[in-house]
């Protein structure tokens, strides 16, 4: 059964921007506090910092801007779920951490981002099927 508020523009853009939440405060976050953007990238042992913190910032907005206004919306829902995928095996090595209340979040953390994984690429599929009908 669908109703009209289930099938509305804006009850999709608001998935859409629920979904970029976390590259929209992060990217900004980061180019706000640029040093600790940097710290950040030291911390995962990211060479070298400056270039990847950039090249971070400008692909948590600018790939949640092309999600958020739908050019080419499926271009940047496959940069974000592979981005996540790659910063999920750095970040949240849970397999790697001794067992206890540490390993059990980032194990959880793990899982978590593989589902945004996966809620990125449903709507890259969504929207190419959508344009292939077009």
């Amino acid at each position: 059964m669908t109703t009209r508020w289930t099938t509305s523009p804006a009850l999709r853009w608001v998935a859409l921007l629920l979904l970029c939440a976390a590259y929209l405060q992060g990217g900004l976050n980061k180019a706000m506090d640029f040093d600790a953007a940097l710290a950040e990238m030291n911390h995962f042992g990211m060479s070298p910092a400056g270039p990847l913190a950039v090249a971070v910032i400008v692909l948590e907005l600018g790939a949640s801007a092309l999600i958020l206004t739908g050019r080419l919306r499926w271009l940047g829902a496959l940069a974000l779920a592979g981005f996540t995928l790659m910063a999920t095996f750095v970040a949240l090595r849970f397999w790697q951490m001794p067992v206890g209340q540490e390993r059990f979040m980032a194990a959880n953390s793990f899982f978590e981002h593989l589902g945004l994984v996966g809620g990125f690429l449903l709507v890259a599929w969504h929207d190419l099927k959508e344009r292939a009908h077009v």
